[in-house]
């Protein structure tokens, strides 16, 4: 890459081509070296608020340009509202359903086309099982979230969609357990993978090239949502999601809310798949930050580097033990009251155990093993943020993305 450490500094924050933009409006940019760009893939490990991952089908959403296009990042105020979706104007009958590609806990998603225009879609199918409980609530925030944010790494929410009454089958039958209402449909961008089913294919390794493309766009997607004050609070695998020209968008953000740094009241901590839940929250804590996000951004980056799941726990006291056995026991010195949160007298280990992500992890790049450090470090105040950790060495080192991009497009298996 072309800039020493001075000129480099903010260069992925600052102006030029294929660069993050984050310079207010009237404002002139801070110029640095180019970054290039490409990047991979999309199946399934799936769960929502469950102890450990499960698997689903293949996955869903979009097929952009032939390489990620520019990756300007806007501050709030500048949020393009213009490009909301539109809600409710039409019905499920403008698509045509071609299979059902994933089933969660809140409804069918199914890859789709539009009859008018032939354009793939996904369709994600809300579950109204029980009338008592009204709409989810998850599916309120992620409508009322993905209709605020519009960028190249989070999952374009194109239209909301109803179906004039209660759907049947060939018997005339409802499919819904629903005799009196219709459905309703959120139509996204349709994506060829997501990320757990890349990885869980048979001899699948990723690349040094596709590993720092892929956690490129997680970082600056996240970064993004960040910025304009929410929070994820479920990023693992089987929720980013890839085109074939090796595109990453982050999905599913039923589990995510806005925040804003002067609220006080409590967030549940019972968020976040358990494999990739960062320590404050299995301590009990109900005052977080983004920092949550960035702990499972550090576990899917060690994933895709050790070539399967971390911290791969089967219930809250296994994993933070697996936590304490890796990233060792805290403490007051090391992370100032820890000691006093609601659940540590109850989790805290025997006897105390060391830092050893440097022993676990000796064969990573230097660079790799400096930037996961700082991601899983327990102490949520110290750990590095998205926007620091797009500027990390490991990015600027030589074998960053130099790679051509038909090596980072993603081929049909054989």
């Amino acid at each position: 890459m072309a800039a020493g450490a001075t000129s480099r500094s903010r260069s992925l924050l600052g102006g030029g081509p294929g660069v993050l933009d984050l310079t207010p409006p009237g404002q002139a940019p801070s110029h640095g070296s180019s970054f290039p760009h490409g990047v991979h893939g999309r199946d399934s490990r799936d769960s929502r608020a469950q102890s450990y991952p499960t698997r689903f089908g293949r996955r869903v959403v979009a097929s952009p340009p032939l390489v990620p296009a520019s990756m300007a990042v806007a501050v709030p105020g500048q949020l393009n509202l213009d490009e909301a979706p539109s809600w409710g104007s039409r019905n499920v009958d403008c698509f045509e359903k071609l299979e059902q590609i994933d089933e969660g806990t809140y409804g069918q998603v199914y890859m789709a086309k539009e009859t008018g225009t032939n354009e793939i879609v996904a369709l994600k199918k809300i579950r109204m099982d029980n009338e008592r409980e009204g709409f989810p609530i998850t599916a309120i925030r992620e409508i009322k979230i993905l209709k605020k944010l519009h960028h190249q790494n989070v999952i374009k929410l194109k239209e909301i969609l109803t179906s004039p009454g209660p759907e049947r089958d060939e018997q005339g039958r409802s499919i819904d357990g629903n005799k009196y209402k219709g459905s309703i449909y959120m139509v996204f961008e349709y994506m060829d993978h997501d990320l757990t089913g890349l990885a869980d294919r048979p001899g699948m390794r990723f690349t040094v090239p596709q590993i720092k493309c892929y956690m490129k766009q997680l970082l600056t997607g996240l970064h993004y949502c960040h910025v304009n004050q929410v929070l994820h609070r479920d990023i693992k695998g089987s929720n980013l999601l890839i085109d074939n020209e090796g595109n990453l968008k982050l999905a599913d953000f039923g589990l995510a809310r806005s925040f804003s740094s002067d609220h006080n009241g409590n967030l549940t901590n019972r968020v976040i798949t358990l494999w990739y839940r960062p320590p404050e929250l299995l301590l009990g804590s109900t005052k977080y930050n983004p920092a949550v996000d960035m702990w499972s951004v550090g576990c899917i980056f060690a994933e895709l580097l050790n070539g399967k799941p971390i911290l791969p726990g089967k219930n809250e006291p296994e994993q933070l033990t697996k936590i304490f056995e890796l990233c060792g026991t805290p403490d007051d010195t090391i992370w100032p009251g820890v000691t006093k949160m609601p659940w540590y007298n109850n989790f805290k280990p025997h006897r105390p155990l060391k830092r050893r992500v440097k022993d676990f992890f000796k064969h990573f790049d230097r660079h790799a093993l400096d930037l996961l450090e700082k991601m899983l470090t327990l102490d949520p105040s110290q750990r590095i943020s998205a926007k620091d950790a797009l500027d990390a060495e490991y990015f600027w080192t030589s074998r960053a993305m130099s790679a051509a991009v038909n090596t980072l497009r993603i081929r049909a298996p054989r």
